[in-house]
C-alpha cells in the first residue's frame, strides 16, 4: 500500500471513530459498548493495511518497465539562401531554415558518415519536390506550405537519419521580384487596355451596325435619346440623313435631300448668291452684303461701296487683312459689274480675284 493510501485510511478511521462517538453520546449506549467501539476502530485499519500488503506482494514487479526511455539526441545545422528551382526557369526560391536530426543507428558498428550534410540534402530534397512545381509570385504561400512538410520528422534517402526544419523563410532575390512586380503591373495594363479597346470596339459597331445602319434607325435612336419630343427629331431629320449617310460612306437620299439645313446665304435671293455652293459657308463679306440689303441700299447704290470700305478699314484695325480684302474686293466687283453691266472675266459673284486699285 502506498503512503497516500495509509494516510486516506487512518483519516477515514479516525473520521468514523468520531461519528460513532457522537452517535453513541446521543443515544446513550451502554458502558460495555464502548471498549467494543475502540476495538473495532484498531482492527479494521490492521486488517486493510495486511490485506494491501498481501495483494501487493503476489503482482511481480517488472524493473524494465520502470526504467526511463534513454533521451533521443538531436543535432541542428543551420542553412540560408539556398537556391531552389521554381516553376519558371531562371527564378530561384532563396530558403533558409534550421535543419534538425537525429541518427537511427547509434552502436559501435555503425558507419561513419557526416550527419549534417546527409540532414541537409534530406531536408533540401524534400522543400525541391515542391518549390519546382510553385510559381514563384507566390513566395509567400509556398513558405508556409514548407513549413509544414518538413514539419515532421523522416528517415532520410539513406536510413541514416530521420530529419526535418524549423524556422522556414523562403524569398526571391530582389531583382527578381522586381521583375515580377513589373510584369504584374504590364499585365494589369494590358487587362485595362483590352478591355477599353472591346469597350470601343462594341461602341463603334453599335453605332454604325444598329443606330445609324440607315436614316430609319438613327431617327429611332434620336427618339429614344431625346425622350420621344417628336417635335426636336422632325426639326432634325436632316442632320439624322447626312449623319447615317457620312457613316455609310453614301449619298443622301434623294427624298431626304431637301430637309438638309443649308447656310444662310444659300437661302438668300439676292443675284449674286446664286451660284454659290449650300456647302460653303457664309462669310463676312455675305454678311454685310445681307445688312446692306436690309438697311435699304439696292444694288448700284454707291453707298454700298463707301460703307462696306469704311466696315472694311474697321476690319483691317482688328488685325483681319484678309477678310476686309475679301470685302473691298466684293463690293469693287460689284461696282465695276453694276457699271459695265457685265461681270469681269473669271470672275463669278463671290470669287476672289485681284483687287482693281483706283
Amino acid at each position: 500500500m502506498t503512503t497516500g493510501c495509509k494516510t486516506t485510511t487512518l483519516f477515514l478511521t479516525v473520521l468514523s471513530g468520531l461519528l460513532l462517538t457522537i452517535l453513541g453520546l446521543a443515544q446513550q449506549w451502554p458502558v460495555w459498548a464502548w471498549p467494543a467501539l475502540a476495538a473495532l476502530l484498531v482492527v479494521i485499519p490492521a486488517a486493510a493495511f495486511r490485506a494491501a500488503a498481501r495483494r501487493h506482494d503476489q503482482v511481480p514487479v517488472i524493473f524494465e518497465e520502470q526504467l526511463t526511455a534513454a533521451p533521443i539526441e538531436r543535432q541542428e545545422q543551420h542553412v540560408r539562401h539556398v537556391a531552389l528551382p521554381s516553376r519558371w526557369a531562371d527564378y530561384d526560391f532563396l530558403i533558409s531554415a534550421t535543419v534538425r536530426w537525429h541518427a537511427l543507428d547509434t552502436s559501435d558498428h555503425a558507419p561513419v558518415l557526416n550527419p549534417a550534410g546527409l540532414a541537409v540534402e534530406a531536408v533540401l530534397e524534400r522543400a525541391r519536390a515542391i518549390t519546382e512545381q510553385r510559381e514563384p509570385g507566390r513566395a509567400s504561400l509556398v513558405q508556409h506550405e514548407l513549413s509544414g512538410a518538413l514539419s515532421r520528422m523522416l528517415p532520410d534517402s539513406t536510413g541514416h537519419l530521420r530529419t526535418m526544419a524549423e524556422n522556414v523563410s523562403l524569398t526571391l532575390h530582389p531583382n527578381d521580384q522586381e521583375r515580377l512586380d513589373k510584369l504584374a503591373g504590364v499585365r494589369k495594363d494590358k487587362a485595362v487596355w483590352e478591355h477599353q479597346r472591346k469597350y470601343e470596339q462594341s461602341r463603334r459597331e453599335y453605332l454604325g451596325e444598329d443606330v445609324l445602319r440607315d436614316t430609319g434607325s438613327a431617327v429611332v435612336w434620336w427618339l429614344a435619346k431625346n425622350d420621344d419630343h417628336v417635335e426636336k427629331t422632325v426639326a432634325d431629320l436632316g442632320l439624322l440623313a447626312q449623319l447615317a449617310s457620312a457613316a455609310n460612306n453614301t449619298d443622301v437620299p434623294e427624298l431626304l435631300r431637301d430637309l438638309i439645313p443649308r447656310p444662310r446665304g444659300e437661302q438668300d435671293d439676292s443675284p449674286e448668291r446664286h451660284d454659290v455652293p449650300y456647302e460653303q459657308l457664309p462669310t463676312a463679306a455675305d454678311h454685310i452684303t445681307d445688312a446692306l440689303n436690309a438697311m435699304g441700299f439696292p444694288e448700284g447704290d454707291p453707298r454700298r461701296g463707301m460703307l462696306a470700305k469704311q466696315l472694311a478699314e474697321i476690319i483691317r484695325t482688328q488685325e483681319q487683312h484678309e477678310t476686309a480684302d475679301a470685302v473691298l474686293r466684293r463690293f469693287d466687283q460689284q461696282a465695276t459689274y453694276t457699271a459695265d453691266h457685265t461681270a469681269p472675266p473669271g470672275h463669278s459673284d463671290g470669287e476672289t480675284g485681284p483687287l482693281p486699285r483706283t
